[in-house]
């Protein structure tokens, strides 16, 4: 090779580029070998050399070699009524809202993208029919997929019965005819149903459908895709959905980091989304720091809630400082910047997650305070930041986190629910307002506003905390367990910076501590 020249790509990793280009899948290093056995089988189903397969122009791609790849490289299982709290809110409040929005006799279209073979989009049907009045004439539904094999089974409208294994005896009755050994739809939910081949991972913008749409189910698509792949399709269901129309993704699946365009629902015992009629501003950031304080057993057992707990480790904390630095000037900035060392692991940048776009305005010095637990010092140097910075996304966290940390949550929480109203989708925002209801006695919105934010970020670990100490005092023991035991997994690689912002000033080591004696208090295994 020449010096300085790029080395060739191995065939499997040129497999994987055009995978990912072609059909957006994220393939990682664990899947070479299965990567290196479907491109041999694919060029020899072409008569083909692996290099001449490879070689080929793209547009050979879409002759039903882009779903054969599809076939292989996904998991089309699905079944009627999957998620079924989905449907319910489907049912509830997505329907009903619609109508409210666009009249009552308003003709919805309902598009479900990556119908596989079909359970999907025919239950959409079947709630809309138990839900809409002439909704056989109301209510069109297209069904899309990559892959042409799972559509001709989607047409037939014929299953087995394992993929009614969620659906009740009634809808069963109501909806289905028994054929030999299978279950055919019944023919007027079939007629609501159209279904077209599309890669709605393509780069070709007219592969995707044509809006608007009031309503799209785009369920375990996501996951599969790459950053880039996710973010495109994203971008393209915004288009197509009308203002006010409705999203639902998989119950693992977020919008976090992709969009915000819409708004987070939470009804029916599960999260999805309406599509905003303006955008909104970007999610701030902030520095890693330190953290020197632990909770003892007493603080937590004695507390009301986790605010209280935080409040007594800030009392000790400015009880040090003035003790430590009596003549220090109360207000004043640290002297050297260079005193604040970052956190170990904490990401380049200090940068957060939940916390990602640059702030407007210059928030280092109370970042820095932060990061010596000088609380009141940060929040008076808010406070002196110039006209409008109050109603800016990165001031509004730093500021709602600032207030918990004084023992003040109704002022935290009129903080948070401005941040809301521009973010929705704020992770640290959604857990900070959890702290601030259950501090006000009411523990069921608390819970939703910690779930909330373990939803919108699965590896955020201090909603999962926080939900289990609540669970420990309402005596729930199982689910205590549960997330306790998720909490501390979740530490361990928690991030650094965060734990600053959001961690009520202890460290991961003095958290991860408190998960164990809670659960060993509660008769588990750390």
């Amino acid at each position: 090779m020449t010096p300085g020249a790029t080395p060739a790509l191995a065939p499997a990793d040129r497999f994987r580029a055009l995978i990912a280009r072609r059909l957006g899948l994220f393939l990682d290093d664990t899947k070479t070998s299965q990567i290196e056995n479907l491109l041999h089988r694919r060029a020899t189903a072409h008569g083909r050399s692996v290099e001449r397969y490879l070689n080929a122009p793209e547009a050979d791609f879409e002759n039903g070699e882009i779903g054969a790849l599809a076939l292989d490289l996904t998991v089309p299982e699905t079944y009627f009524f999957r998620n079924a709290e989905q449907f319910r809110a489907l049912a509830g409040e997505a329907i009903p809202g619609l109508l409210r929005l666009r009249g009552a006799g308003a003709r919805l279209r309902v598009l479900s993208a990556g119908c596989a073979t079909g359970e999907e989009p025919y239950t959409v049907a079947m709630v809309a029919r138990e839900t809409l009045e002439e909704a056989a004439a109301r209510v069109s539904i297209l069904a899309v997929d990559v892959n042409p094999t799972a559509l001709d089974r989607a047409r037939r409208g014929r299953y087995s019965p394992w993929a009614l294994r969620e659906t009740t005896g009634e809808a069963r009755r109501r909806w289905f005819q028994i054929e030999g050994r299978e279950l055919a739809v019944e023919e007027s939910i079939r007629a609501m149903v159209s279904f077209e081949a599309r890669n709605l991972a393509g780069g070709d913008l007219a592969a995707w459908p044509p809006g608007p749409f009031d309503v799209v189910f785009f369920r375990n698509v996501l996951m599969y895709f790459t950053p880039e792949a996710a973010r495109a399709a994203v971008a393209r269901v915004e288009a197509a959905l009308a203002p006010g129309g409705y999203l639902f993704l998989g119950h693992a699946e977020t919008l976090r980091g992709l969009s915000n365009a819409f708004h987070l629902l939470h009804t029916h015992d599960t999260f999805y989304y309406q599509k905003k009629e303006a955008g909104q501003a970007p999610p701030p950031r902030a520095p890693a720091a330190p953290e020197p304080f632990a909770p003892s057993a007493v603080d937590v057992a004695q507390a009301a809630s986790w605010v209280e707990v935080i409040g007594r480790a800030t009392e000790r904390i400015s009880a040090l400082a003035a003790a430590h630095d009596a003549a220090e000037v109360v207000g004043s900035p640290p002297a050297d910047a260079s005193d604040v060392r970052p956190a170990a692991g904490a990401r380049p940048g200090g940068e957060t997650p939940g916390l990602e776009a640059a702030p407007a305005w210059d928030l280092s010095q109370p970042l820095e305070l932060l990061a010596r637990e000088r609380f009141a010092d940060a929040l008076l140097h808010l406070r002196a930041l110039p006209p409008g910075s109050d109603g800016d996304p990165d001031v509004l966290l730093l500021h709602a986190a600032l207030l918990v940390q004084q023992g003040r949550p109704d002022e935290c929480e009129e903080t948070c629910r401005r941040l809301l109203s521009r973010d929705d989708l704020n992770a640290g925002a959604h857990y900070l307002l959890a702290l601030c209801r259950e501090r006000a006695g009411d523990g069921r919105a608390a819970a939703d506003h910690d779930q909330t934010a373990a939803y919108l970020d699965p590896g955020f670990a201090m909603p999962r905390l926080h939900l289990g100490l609540m669970a420990r005092r309402a005596g729930e023991r199982e689910r205590a367990l549960g997330e306790l035991s998720q909490a501390l997994t979740l530490l361990q690689r928690e991030d650094s910076s965060r734990l600053v912002l959001f961690g009520g000033g202890f460290s991961r080591e003095a958290l991860a501590s408190l998960c164990r004696a809670e659960i060993s208090a509660l008769g588990g295994q750390a």
